[in-house]
């Protein structure tokens, strides 16, 4: 049997790939180790950023507003780098192959994590605290941006195409996952130290805890291999002795998958970071809940979100990709308006209710989206496509999500605007999912066969 290039192909190999279970459970678990290792540190950053670093790394004002729209603009400078990463680790990724490009953001986060928890404050050197932070901050960002489309890939191209939601979807159980260590860290921290030694020093602490969660995760992905599909096409390639593809094919064939793989992320991006960040201050500062009191509502949400996720994917196997994501974006729009007033009870097990119920509608936008997009794009192209989609969306959504939240909230000192916000980004990833064919079973080697078809057409 030859493949639609021409090359010999074992019947059903890409199955029978990813039907070994100890061989897809390998993979899984390397793909889901570094997923966790990153949205540790992320979480952690997220959450220093809430309690920490508007006080320690920028000049006082008086008012601790400030400090926070401070911290969270530098939040938002990480995305920027993102998308750069993305597509330096897309095209060699694309070209080298999954595996070694994870090995390598992984190892780059994990130092940069470290090197965060070190870093001197304002009062010890004035202004190169927050330039220093800046600094890690970018060189994260942009480690950060390969770490998603490979880790996806890595599961997506091993898996059986009436499971690839399923399967794929187990990196993203990774965000809870690493969130719930971060959680734990933090927790410990908290409720053992006094508040004034937390934030003097116990908070660095859980930025050096990065460093065993990098190494557990490196020696995992060791034992991994690239999907035989990735292989095939990377043979082809140097049989033919063609050029690897970059973002500019990308953008020329394929930019209208590129527009629906951007505009898809708003609803779900948007939301996640109100729920674990935003969420964060708005209790601090409407319903005055401690940092603790906090950390322990996130944990059991976390702990919920965890087996969502997976369960949201295989229902994306179950009924489609697109059913799934768009109710999930509908029910966006109308978060807001419910879990704000349900935060300002004060009431722990319905605050906690408002933040679960954010996370279970966020995964049913996250979830299909993996497999949704693994099956827009083909082989050849598909991690600097995949990136580029996953990080770009970011800079116009998640990254600034909590920066506009608290300024709505100081503005008009109402959630009500911070819930029309999420209407509108709900709103717009509707009409660009609406767009998009379901590709739920579809081959892979028929992607990439329709996609060869396309550009010579």
């Amino acid at each position: 049997m030859t493949s639609q290039y021409g090359d010999a192909v074992t019947p059903g190999s890409e199955v029978k790939a990813a039907g070994a279970s100890s061989e897809l459970k390998r993979v899984v678990a390397a793909s889901m180790v570094g997923s966790v290792a990153e949205w540790y540190e992320f979480f952690l950053y997220g959450t220093a950023s809430a309690l920490v670093f508007g006080t320690h790394f920028f000049k006082k004002t008086g008012n601790p507003v400030d400090g926070l729209l401070a911290a969270f603009a530098l939040y938002a400078v990480g995305f920027a780098a993102r998308p750069i990463g993305g597509l330096v680790f897309g095209y060699y990724g694309d070209k080298f192959g999954r595996k070694h490009l994870l090995q390598v953001s992984l190892v780059i986060v994990g130092i940069t994590t470290f090197l965060m928890g070190c870093l001197p404050t304002f009062d010890s050197i004035g202004y190169w605290a927050p330039a220093l932070l800046v600094t890690l901050r970018l060189i994260q960002g942009f480690a950060f941006g390969g770490e998603w489309g490979g880790a996806i890939l890595l599961v997506s191209e091993h898996s059986p195409d009436n499971r690839r939601a399923y399967w794929a979807s187990w990196p993203q159980a990774g965000v809870p996952a690493g969130n719930l260590i971060a959680t734990v860290i933090l927790l410990i921290l908290s409720s053992s130290l006094s508040e004034a030694d937390f934030l003097g020093w116990g908070w660095r602490v859980a930025f050096w805890f990065s460093a065993v969660v990098v190494l557990i995760g490196f020696w995992i992905r060791r034992k991994v291999d690239d999907a035989p599909i990735f292989k095939e096409a990377q043979a082809r390639r140097e049989k033919k002795q063609e050029k690897q593809l970059g973002v500019t094919h990308v953008l020329k064939h394929h930019w209208r998958q590129v527009i629906i793989g951007i505009g898809a992320r708003f609803a779900e991006n948007i939301l996640y970071y109100m729920v674990v960040t935003f969420s964060l201050t708005y209790l601090k500062l409407v319903v005055g809940a401690d940092t603790t009191r906090i950390l322990k509502l996130m944990f059991g949400a976390n702990v919920i979100h965890f087996f969502i996720i997976p369960f949201m994917g295989l229902m994306s196997d179950v009924i489609g990709r697109k059913p799934v994501y768009l109710t999930g974006a509908v029910l966006t729009a109308g978060w807001g308006f419910v879990a704000f007033p349900m935060m300002d009870t004060g009431n722990d097990w319905i605050i906690m209710s408002a933040i679960v119920l954010g996370l279970f509608i966020q995964s049913m936008t996250y979830s299909p989206y993996s497999a949704l997009m693994t099956e827009m794009f083909p082989t050849n192209v598909r991690y600097t496509a995949l990136s580029l989609c996953y990080q770009v969306a970011p800079l116009m959504a998640g990254s600034l999500a909590p920066l506009i939240g608290l300024s709505l909230l100081e503005r008009y000192h109402s959630s009500t605007p911070i819930a029309l916000y999420l209407v509108v980004a709900a709103v717009l990833s509707i009409i660009c999912v609406s767009f998009a064919k379901e590709t739920r079973g579809k081959s892979l080697h028929d992607v990439d066969a329709e996609a060869t078809h396309r550009v010579k057409s």
